[in-house]
């Protein structure tokens, strides 16, 4: 359901729309630059895909609900993330898109390197080693190596990452 002229989205509405059923559901709210927390927690719910890509911020406890989801989850429209959205988005059940973020803490880096699931970071241009060797860890990694600093790309390169 591709809801993304929508740029305003009240709890009441978030409530009904995470009801919705369907065999390959994907709900596509790129147009929405701001969530309640109330909001993601209804939208944390729904049985599907969740496509949130024009949010600019995420708080701490929306991050919390989007984590509990158990689908594929877009959030390619934040620049940042901290470490606590961080550990929360960490243990989504599906795949996990935040491709405009830039950078990375060391301890995000390390609760996503914990992430099961397609991790997408092909925007992040500033990276340290001590994060670097989080993700590499990570199974199923998606990053542009390119962009980033030499020696952290050599980490994930050796870990068999940006290939």
């Amino acid at each position: 359901l591709n809801l993304s002229g929508l740029i305003e989205l009240s709890d009441a509405a978030a409530k009904s729309l995470s009801k919705l059923k369907g065999t390959g559901l994907s709900l596509v709210l790129c147009g929405l630059t701001e969530l309640s927390d109330a909001a993601a927690e209804s939208l944390s719910k729904l049985k599907g895909d969740l496509n949130l890509d024009g949010l600019t911020e995420l708080s701490d406890a929306a991050a919390k609900h989007l984590g509990k989801h158990k689908g594929d989850l877009h959030l390619n429209g934040l620049t940042e993330l901290s470490d606590a959205a961080a550990e929360s988005l960490s243990k989504l059940k599906g795949n996990l898109n935040l491709d405009d973020l830039t950078e990375l803490s060391d301890a995000a880096a390390k609760h996503l390197g914990k992430h099961e699931g397609l991790l997408a970071l092909d925007g992040l241009k500033s990276l340290s080693d001590v994060a670097a060797e989080s993700l590499a860890k990570h199974p199923n990694l998606s990053i542009n190596l390119d962009n980033l600093p030499a020696s952290a790309a050599q980490i994930l390169r050796d870990a068999g990452h940006g290939e």
